[in-house]
């Protein structure tokens, strides 16, 4: 179902028996101390998960919950309460506390709402999730069976699938009143290897704002399953990674991952406004090899990161970040657009109703180039194929950041030969770019696994990029 013609605020109507009155008191109360702005976030998750280990299946869990935020901001300061009770009077208690954090001159006086138009990005069930734990099991037995068929080798087999229905609403000062339903499904195969020598892992997994039916086709458990079995007989074979200065090349999709950390969270606007980003002051000027253009868009239909309406009740859009080498701008939500003078971005994101909303990415990638892969790899003399990354570590006022690849091979004479293991990429994220010197025509996006962490909160997000090629990479290994 689609969620055109779906009244989404219904639900908390119907359910919790909000109104549009008691909305307004509440935002009349949370600026009666004084204030700029002020909003409520309204949330109502219902999530359940299986997870399978030694063929068993280990753990399953159904929970709802639900709970509305009450933010109050008076220039720089934000007051902020929250409540598990959506009666009249626990509404009415959290946004008096919110009001006496921020008290400050009244600005703002409430004067009705105006309806964000919601988009159809993802479907939007009629009814809750389906508490059946008959399919998710089937899921993650198959993947099971898969991976324990692929080699004799392999020890051990974890599986899980995990899916959430979201419903916000969220009401504001300024006039905002947006409502969503936002499904989000992910599948789990983790792998372990062993031989004589060696112990080797590999992992898979995608979903999206999709439902579980998505499992049945191409994105089957049997596709992640080989999928990380084979990254684990691969890895067993593997030789030391060579250490040292020389080109690398990127292979498409999840490893956009390196572009999220080391460009994207020093692009987010409250990082500017404080001024501890590499890239604070840099709007205009050369950040990139001029080949290089870089989006967050969160308007990619059914994708992880993508959002009907962000978590302050705006729409979001594709902003251009980089275009051609040149800042173009940052990610913003509604006080950073407002304290920068800069436009809103639909870029504010929160983990829960307990926390407040900071700007966060969507699904950031970076755009296709001319270039063929099979000609980027043929270019290279010796140097790195990194096709699938594991964690990293960014120092987002530095730019410096350290990758380990879960999947590499060396490049020699312009063919991939050897895979390598235990191998890094060392760098500065607005220097790395620089060296950037040929971008395929490959663009891919993440398989829909990607969950950013910022400040203690989590959100669900895509990487993609095309084949590139750095001709200037340090990468850290044993071998030679």
């Amino acid at each position: 179902m689609s969620q055109s013609g779906v009244d989404h605020k219904r639900y908390f109507f119907d359910k919790f028996g909000i109104t549009e009155r008691m909305l307004e008191r509440c935002l009349g109360e949370a600026l009666s101390a004084g204030g700029d702005y002020a909003d409520l976030y309204f949330e109502s998750v219902a999530a359940t998960s299986v997870g399978l280990d030694e063929s068993l299946v280990k753990s399953a869990s159904q929970g709802v919950s639900a709970g509305c935020g009450v933010r109050v901001v008076s220039g720089e300061r934000t007051g902020y309460a929250y409540t598990d009770d959506l009666s009249a009077d626990r509404l009415l208690r959290a946004a008096r506390t919110a009001a006496l954090i921020a008290s400050g001159p009244a600005k703002q006086t409430v004067a009705g709402f105006t309806e964000t138009k919601t988009p159809s990005l993802y479907p939007a069930p009629a009814a809750e999730l389906d508490t059946d734990l008959a399919p998710m099991l089937d899921l993650v037995q198959r993947a099971d069976r898969t991976a324990r068929a692929y080699d004799p080798r392999i020890t051990q087999v974890r599986a899980g699938y995990g899916e959430e229905l979201r419903r916000i609403l969220i009401a504001a000062s300024d006039g905002t009143f947006a409502s969503d339903t936002q499904p989000m499904a992910r599948f789990n195969v983790f792998i372990l290897a062993k031989d004589a020598d060696r112990t080797a892992r590999g992992s898979a997994g995608g979903g999206g704002r999709v439902e579980i039916s998505f499992f049945q086709g191409e994105k089957s458990p049997e596709h992640f399953a080989y999928e990380a079995a084979r990254q684990a007989i691969l890895q067993l074979g593997a030789i030391a990674a060579p250490a040292g200065e020389m080109e690398v090349v990127l292979g498409p999709g999840w490893p956009g991952v390196l572009l999220h950390e080391a460009v994207g969270h020093g692009l987010e606007a409250d990082f500017n406004r404080k001024k501890t980003s590499a890239f604070a002051g840099l709007i205009g000027r050369p950040v990139a090899s001029p080949k290089v253009t870089v989006v967050d868009n969160g308007t990619l239909a059914n994708r992880r990161g993508s959002l009907n309406v962000d978590d302050e009740g705006s729409a979001t859009q594709e902003t251009v970040l980089i275009e051609n080498g040149i800042l173009r701008g940052y990610l913003s939500d509604k006080l950073s657009a407002r304290l920068m003078n800069m436009p809103h971005t639909g870029n504010g994101r929160r983990e829960s109703y307990q926390q407040i909303p900071m700007p966060r990415m969507t699904n950031t990638y970076m755009l296709s180039g001319d270039d063929a892969p099979e000609d980027i790899l043929r270019s290279v003399k010796r140097g790195l194929y990194a096709v699938n990354f594991g964690g990293g570590q960014v120092d987002i006022t530095s730019g410096k950041f350290v990758f380990s690849a879960s999947e590499a091979y060396l490049i020699e004479d312009g063919k991939v030969t050897a895979p390598v293991r235990d191998a890094t990429l060392i760098g500065n994220g607005p220097e790395a770019l620089k060296y950037v010197s040929m971008v395929g025509n490959d663009l891919a996006l993440d398989e829909g696994i990607g969950t950013c962490g910022k400040d203690g909160q989590s959100v669900p997000v895509g990487v993609g990029m095309p084949t590139i090629k750095l001709d200037r990479m340090t990468v850290g290994g044993t071998g030679r």
